[in-house]
């Protein structure tokens, strides 16, 4: 069967097309840029790839009409103030599309829907859900609540919560129960719903075995990775008290955090486990999908993660436009030396940034990310999804990779931090000679103020860092 992938890039879509491709389908692959989609080089061969917006309609003419049946993974959550609009313009637009191919079936993943009143994020998954229901094919949905995986935002921040902070003080929403599910057997009940007549024309609810309140998913990690941690929870926090809380502790953005806490005050329980009869699936439990998933990064097997997902919306540019470095009106910091081994050298930049850091004065690096944070941005808590591997598209603590080639020893990344301008950082190797080339272009006078001001910080951080990194 041919299959249409949307969120290919996403953290879900990457781990559920290989899988789809093991099962023998022809998988369509829609990205945004292309520049930025690295499949396995094992994949290639097996799948096809287009450019698509699915905010922008005439983008749309790429999919194919001969496709049996499609997926929708894509979500504006942590985008904009206004997500709910650009989530209903997309499954509208991908509604339109579908109906003039011959797809006889969508699959979408939404949030638990149990309540009257419902957050923001979940009106808008239902509002998404409703839209896509009017298609002239069978539809589809699976609601889910927490996922636990590798790389899962949900995962990442329990894991910066507990690792981080012996004592929390908590606001009251840590009492609300979920029905956290491993990310393996999401990806199983997505794989096997395509095209089964028994999940036509109707909804489910997929959760792990364990019904939780919050604060018992902390204390479970808290187990799990042999660490005593204290909660207590105080009525005081407002949601805004708790979103900048959240913001400030965890690697998530701050809409992304004031989405998360409106969600995390409705209670998102599982009721029926219908779709597990259909399929024969047993999900695992909570602290088993935990286990598992430490497994697979201590392996380093760390598939997709949501900090390397560029959702539509989320930078009003497209990277690959930024792919060829300005030279007019830009202020540029350009070092270069001789290196002793090129190999060594290319694995230390390739190793760049999360947990190896910078190199050089990691402590000023920390106080530039803290400061992104006050501002708003993403600061140095993001971190990177692998230790030893990047590829175009991945996010580098505060930096977005643009280009990467080991072969041509080239590494270009692009600055994400809050900028009176924009900022490039590149690596570059001839012959035996390292060359290091910081270029920000300004927008007007803040700008050049900007650049001035951390001057004489880059004589530091840029000097010792070339030096590490040719050593």
């Amino acid at each position: 069967m041919k299959i249409l992938l949307t969120g290919a890039t996403g953290y879900i879509g990457k781990r559920l097309l290989p899988v789809l491709i093991n099962m023998g389908h022809e998988v369509i692959c829609c990205v945004r840029d292309k520049n930025r989609f690295n499949p396995p080089p094992s994949l290639i061969n097996k799948l096809k790839i287009i450019e698509v917006d699915f905010l922008k309609k005439e983008s749309l003419q790429a999919i194919p009409h001969d496709i049996d049946g499609a997926f929708y993974l894509m979500h504006s959550m942590s985008t904009s103030s206004d997500y709910q609009t650009l989530e209903l313009t997309s499954a509208n637009n991908f509604r339109e599309a579908i109906n003039h191919t011959q797809a006889k079936h969508v699959v979408y993943l939404s949030g638990i829907i149990n309540e009257n009143t419902l957050s923001k994020h979940l009106s808008s998954r239902k509002a998404v859900e409703d839209e896509l229901g009017k298609g002239q094919y069978h539809f589809t949905t699976l609601r889910a609540g927490i996922i636990i995986g590798s790389g899962s935002a949900s995962f990442e921040i329990i894991r910066d919560l507990v690792e981080k902070l012996p004592i929390m003080i908590t606001p009251k929403w840590l009492r609300t129960k979920c029905q956290p599910i491993g990310i393996a057997d999401v990806i199983s009940f997505l794989s096997q719903t395509i095209f089964n007549e028994k999940t036509f024309d109707k909804s489910f609810d997929i959760g792990g075995p364990d019904i939780l309140s919050y604060k018992e998913m902390l204390l479970g990690f808290a187990r799990v990775r042999g660490l005593k941690r204290k909660i207590f929870i105080v009525p005081v926090m407002t949601p805004r008290l708790s979103s900048y809380w959240l913001y400030f502790v965890t690697a998530t953005s701050y809409k992304l955090a004031t989405s998360l806490v409106d969600s995390m005050k409705v209670e998102v329980v599982c009721r029926n486990n219908d779709l597990n009869i259909i399929l024969g699936i047993n999900p695992i439990g909570y602290e088993e999908a935990l286990k598992r998933t430490f497994t697979k990064i201590e392996g380093n097997q760390i598939l997709s993660s949501w900090k390397d997902s560029l959702i539509s919306g989320t930078l009003k540019i497209n990277l690959s436009e930024f792919l060829i470095v300005p030279t007019h009106g830009c202020m540029t910091d350009q070092r270069s030396k001789v290196i002793q081994s090129r190999a060594e050298s290319i694995e230390k930049i390739w190793s760049i940034g999360g947990n190896t850091g910078w190199y050089y004065a990691d402590t000023l690096w920390v106080i530039r990310g803290f400061i992104d944070k006050l501002f708003g941005g993403v600061g140095l808590r993001r971190g990177r999804t692998h230790d030893h591997k990047l590829n175009a598209g991945d996010a580098v603590d505060f930096w977005r990779v643009l280009y990467a080639n080991k072969e041509e020893g080239r590494l270009l990344l692009f600055a994400e931090m809050k900028l009176p301008g924009e900022a490039w950082l590149e690596f570059k190797i001839k012959e035996n000679v390292l060359y290091q080339t910081a270029t920000f272009r300004p927008k007007g006078v803040w700008g050049r103020l900007y650049w001035y001001s951390v001057l004489p910080f880059h004589g530091i951080v840029f000097k010792g860092m070339l030096s590490k990194l040719a050593a």
